[in-house]
């Protein structure tokens, strides 16, 4: 497996920089070399690299190294979004260009605006480290962000065949369970037996899912890492990681929110871990505001919160899964699969 490091030394055998920049004079986006390139973030996930061509400064976006069966889609289905979204107030990468043609640098990618600002997860800037009113307006504008996503008329924007929002709900226990018996593919893998409650809390979900909901985009893995903040105003910058937006039922994505927020006594996702912490919004502050910002009923949002740790169980289970097999690292498939047991055992204390 690539490390981060090999991945930073060598990211021009994904991107090679000559096909890139003919590619970008064919788009009208200018002549020149590609300059000042490096990776954003690590090698076991989508790259992103940024560099400055004919003056202008650039993000790209591409999967990883190692292509997965939906890789390319994923990166068309991103692009898309954010293209609907342009003509919103929802925050975003402003998309620039995009490429569905696999060829030019091995695997679909596009180019988008650099944002200004920080990640709260990589560390708080030290005027948001020392003030914990700004830390409370941090954590109201990320339900502000899903309030104004969950508005957006997917319809008018374009997205009318983007996802299938019929059933939704009713399709999210069994197709997530059958994600979680794939992993028996890998070898080493321990197996659900390793994770608390799968099937009580598959139960729970089915026999108490809400009758009906409003169609709507959503996010899809919105927690505080997927965020970034201005600089210097507790306000986001930028939603980011659209891999997996889709139309559907927004209220999940205030579930994510619940299902990832610290609470005291109750075990979360060490990744998305922020410190200091004092100052942000209480779980039950973020529904309220939240609430007051939409027209969707919240009667059911335990039901949400349960799905989200469900879901999000599953999917970093997967990671451990794949490390058990030798095909990510083992210290990180450790750490995921805390993370899947936190977050089972937080499903089943709102299922009791």
């Amino acid at each position: 497996m690539t490390s981060p490091a090999e991945t930073q030394k060598s990211w021009q055998e994904h991107i090679p920089e000559q096909a890139l920049a003919n590619w970008m004079s064919q788009e009208g986006l200018g002549e020149g070399a590609i300059e000042d390139a490096h990776l954003l973030g690590g090698g076991t996930q989508n790259l992103l690299l940024k560099f400055r061509h004919n003056d202008r400064d650039y993000v790209l976006r591409r999967p990883p190294p190692h292509l997965r069966a939906n890789s390319n889609d994923t990166m068309r289905r991103e692009m898309r979004m954010l293209q609907a979204l342009a003509d919103t107030d929802v925050p975003h990468p402003r998309l620039i260009a995009g490429c569905s043609d696999e060829t030019v640098i091995g695997a679909a990618f596009y180019l988008m605006e650099p944002v200004d600002g920080f990640t709260p997860v990589n560390g708080l800037p030290p005027v948001f480290a020392g003030d914990p009113a700004l830390r409370h307006r941090m954590g109201l504008a990320l339900v502000e962000g899903i309030a104004g996503l969950g508005a957006v008329d997917y319809q008018a924007v374009g997205l009318a065949d983007f996802g299938n929002p019929d059933q939704y709900l009713e399709r999210q226990v069994g197709r997530w369970r059958s994600q979680l018996d794939s992993y028996q593919t890998f070898a080493g893998w321990p197996g659900p037996d390793g994770i608390p409650g799968v099937e009580t809390v598959a139960r729970w979900l089915e026999n108490n899912r809400p009758a009906s909901f409003e169609p709507g985009i959503l996010h899809g893995d919105y927690h505080l890492a997927n965020v970034m903040y201005q600089p210097d105003a507790p306000e986001l910058a930028a939603i980011v990681d659209w891999e997996l937006t889709t139309i559907g039922d927004p209220l999940l994505d205030l579930g994510w929110v619940l299902a990832t927020w610290p609470e005291q006594g109750i075990a979360t996702v060490p990744t998305l871990k922020v410190e200091p912490w004092d100052g942000f919004p209480s779980s039950e502050e973020l529904i309220e505001h939240y609430a007051a910002r939409s027209h969707r009923s919240l009667a059911d949002i335990d039901w949400y919160t349960v799905l989200a740790c469900f879901k999000l169980g599953i999917i970093l289970e997967g990671t451990y899964a794949r490390a058990c097999a030798g095909k990510a690292p083992k210290t990180t498939g450790e750490l995921l699969h805390t993370s899947t047991v936190n977050l089972f055992e937080r499903a089943l204390s709102r299922v009791r």
